[in-house]
């Protein structure tokens, strides 16, 4: 019988390419609509180094969320077209057009990128997480 394969997830970051600063180390990539539609309801933090991208999205919600948040909206390029520091719970960024997917950041992680609307963003696999080993795997 054959040993079953271990499962790898990237490591993926964020890059303000104009700015030259790395936004966040640990960027989360929601790959269904599950995950995209609960995002980060039911933390009660957002370490400094974390981000969630989501996509497709052209707004998001931080109904529910206990903490506030920055993001910033992104079109197909990676330039961004929409931005907010420090959104409060319970509160909705609406649609824009031409948007792909939002970044969702915890709170300063703007100011501390220097991250401006018209700024280039690039996401970077950095490296493998996640290593999801069986018992007897080599």
């Amino acid at each position: 019988m054959k040993p079953k394969r271990r499962v790898r997830s990237p490591q993926v970051m964020a890059r303000n390419l104009d700015s030259g600063r790395i936004i966040a180390t640990r960027v989360s990539v929601t790959a269904t609509r599950t995950e995209r539609a609960l995002g980060l309801l039911g933390r009660d933090d957002f370490q400094p180094d974390e981000a969630m991208w989501i996509a497709p999205s052209r707004g998001v919600h931080t109904c529910g969320m206990r903490f506030p948040i920055d993001l910033v909206a992104l079109d197909a390029t990676g330039k961004v077209v929409d931005r907010v520091a420090g959104l409060a719970p319970w509160r909705l960024r609406l649609p824009r057009r031409s948007v792909v997917g939002v970044l969702e950041l915890p709170e300063g992680s703007l100011e501390r990128s220097e991250t401006r609307l018209g700024h280039c963003l690039t996401f970077e696999t950095v490296g493998v997480l996640g290593w999801n080993a069986h018992a007897g795997d080599a």
